[in-house]
């Protein structure tokens, strides 16, 4: 597998101040460059970048059934390494986060074992944090 690139993605938020303490505080990210309508994170060495968007009316989360669990669409997240992903869960946990999908281990002992959690942050945003036991595994069927 090549070395990977940081990714790019801007996301909508109804309260920037909120988020913004939610991306610092809760998943401790680096706050980067920042204007009075959006705010540029690190996020796992990934640039996310919250702009500030009007709230409109709520539409209902969409999700899909995987494994009998309710997924989020659309969502987005990283893929950790192992310890990095039980690290970070517990922290989350401590912290008092709600999820959406608690941490578990999908396919254990089969091929694409990996450990996943679903949170919201406060404008809703799904976030989807991964692991694999076996990062060659990231794609495999």
């Amino acid at each position: 597998m090549q070395a990977l690139t940081p990714f790019h993605i801007a996301i909508p938020v109804h309260n920037l101040d909120e988020c913004r303490s939610f991306y610092k505080e809760v998943l401790n990210c680096e706050e980067g460059r920042s204007s009075d309508h959006w705010v540029d994170f690190n996020l796992f060495g990934h640039q996310l970048v919250i702009h500030y968007k009007p709230k409109t009316e709520t539409e209902a989360l969409h999700s899909n059934p995987v494994d009998g669990k309710n997924v989020p669409v659309p969502h987005y997240g990283v893929v950790l390494p192992w310890e990095v992903f039980e690290s970070f869960a517990e922290e989350l946990t401590a912290k008092g986060v709600e999820f959406v999908i608690e941490p578990y281990v999908r396919f254990k002992g089969q091929t694409g074992e990996q450990a996943t959690m679903f949170f919201l942050d406060p404008a809703g945003n799904a976030l989807e944090f991964k692991a694999f036991k076996d990062m060659g595994q990231l794609f495999a069927k």
